[in-house]
């Protein structure tokens, strides 16, 4: 049975009872009955909490001659998904930058919490990135819908002329699903294979080896943030592709 880290514990004490209906709903499973949070929703829970503290904290530290090192690391941080937004977009990427860094923020540290003893990695469970991935799905499409209309979104599944609409439709919408497989999959297995490799080593050499697939395991971890942070910006510049070239695809029916 899975272990029950030490912040589902405290959660699962204090608020097990009341949430055990809710979460139920959900189908989320815990360790028993009065017990229904998983190791996975209390890491996200956690993750959450330490974004919010770090943020507002942050806030409170910002200033303009005398910048402070984590404000100097956001700040990179924020200009980079700036300026990939930009090149994966264009002139109207920046309007997508808030959420795109918000989703980029929370799985770079769902990531790298995992690296704590006694806290383990939401991203190594399908249930936290299928979520991640839905989410990023749901809100390129919605973005798509704000730019073209609903009617002219839905047309440019169709193909760039009517009679390969039959063709083109189903190819088109499966494409776009799989793109739910594939930003939830990819960020899973390489989280999940980092963790237990890491592990494996730990236990077998605990003293100097796990070091370097620690270092490793932090490199995948932004790597995959990356990859996920870029693949979401591409298919937002599919919309505003759509919106500026009505007649032409989002982009090619297998870039997924």
């Amino acid at each position: 049975m899975e272990h029950e880290v030490w912040f589902a514990k405290l959660l699962n004490d204090l608020l097990g009872g009341v949430a055990q209906p809710l979460l139920a709903r959900l189908h989320i499973e815990g360790f028993g009955p009065g017990r229904p949070f998983t190791n996975y929703l209390a890491m996200e829970i956690l993750v959450a909490l330490i974004i919010m503290v770090l943020f507002t904290l942050l806030r409170s530290l910002l200033s303009m001659d005398k910048p402070g090192g984590l404000q100097h690391f956001f700040e990179l941080f924020h200009d980079f998904v700036k300026g990939q937004a930009r090149e994966q977009v264009g002139a109207h990427g920046e309007d997508f930058v808030p959420v795109v860094m918000t989703i980029a923020v929370f799985i770079l540290f769902c990531n790298l919490i995992g690296l704590i003893p006694g806290m383990e990695a939401p991203t190594e469970f399908i249930q936290v990135t299928l979520g991640c991935a839905m989410f990023a799905f749901l809100y390129y499409n919605i973005e798509g819908v704000r730019a073209m209309g609903l009617l002219k979104y839905l047309w440019h599944f169709t193909g760039p002329v009517w009679w390969l609409a039959p063709i083109m439709l189903p190819i088109e919408l499966f494409s776009h699903l799989a793109r739910n497989m594939s930003l939830s999959v990819r960020l899973f297995a390489n989280m999940f294979a980092g963790e237990q490799v890491t592990t494996v080593f730990l236990h077998l050499v605990p003293i100097g080896i796990p070091i370097i697939f620690m270092g490793l395991h932090i490199f995948v971890a932004f790597l995959q943030t990356y990859i996920f942070m870029l693949l979401t910006l591409i298919y937002l510049g599919g919309a505003a592709h759509t919106e500026e070239h009505g007649e032409e695809h989002a982009e090619p029916a297998h870039a997924h």
